[in-house]
C-alpha cells in the first residue's frame, strides 16, 4: 500500500511540472537595436483574442504568432512604420491601442470631449434656473403687503384671546 502511494505521488509530480512548463520565446536579432524595436511594437499592438492586452502581455496562440511575424518583418528590415501598417491591414484598426484619428475614429477622440463640454452646460443651466427660480420666491413668498400683515395680526389676535 505504501509503494503505490508513493509510486502515485511520484506519477502527479511529474505530471504537474509538465503542466507547469511553459515555452519561453527567444528571439536572436540581427541586430542589437532590433531588440528594443521589438519591445516597443509589441507594447503598441494590441492582441486580437485577448483585447485587453498587448502581445508583450499575451500568452495567447495568436499573439505567439503576431510576435513572430513582427520579429520576420523586422529581420526582412522593414521599419516600424510599415509593420504597423501591415498589422493593420492584416487585422483591421482594433490591433492599435491608440487608433489614428480619421473620419472613422474621430467620435472615439473627440466623444469624452463633447460629452464634457455637454455635462458642464447642462449643469450651468440646472444652477442658473435654480438661482433665478430662487430669486423670483423670495422676492414674492417672504413679504406680506400691508393689508395681508394687517389680517393676520388680526387672526393671531384672536386666536390669543
Amino acid at each position: 500500500m505504501k509503494t503505490l502511494m508513493t509510486l502515485l505521488v511520484g506519477l502527479m509530480l511529474v505530471i504537474s511540472t509538465n503542466v507547469l512548463a511553459s515555452s519561453v520565446e527567444t528571439y536572436q536579432f540581427s541586430k542589437p537595436e532590433y531588440e528594443q524595436r521589438f519591445q516597443d511594437l509589441n507594447k503598441i499592438l494590441r492582441c486580437p483574442k485577448c483585447q485587453n492586452q498587448n502581445l508583450a502581455d499575451s500568452n495567447s496562440m495568436i499573439s505567439q504568432d503576431l510576435r513572430r511575424e513582427v520579429f520576420r518583418l523586422m529581420e526582412e528590415g522593414r521599419s516600424d512604420d510599415q509593420i504597423v501598417e501591415f498589422m493593420v491591414m492584416r487585422y483591421g484598426d482594433f490591433v492599435l491601442y491608440k487608433p489614428k484619428f480619421d473620419d472613422v475614429t474621430y467620435f472615439l477622440w473627440l466623444g469624452p470631449i463633447g460629452f464634457g463640454v455637454l455635462g458642464l452646460l447642462i449643469l450651468m443651466v440646472i444652477v442658473i434656473r435654480q438661482r433665478n427660480k430662487k430669486l423670483t420666491t423670495n422676492g414674492s413668498e417672504d413679504h406680506l403687503s400691508q393689508d395681508e400683515q394687517a389680517k393676520l395680526d388680526a387672526i393671531l389676535k384672536r386666536n390669543l384671546n
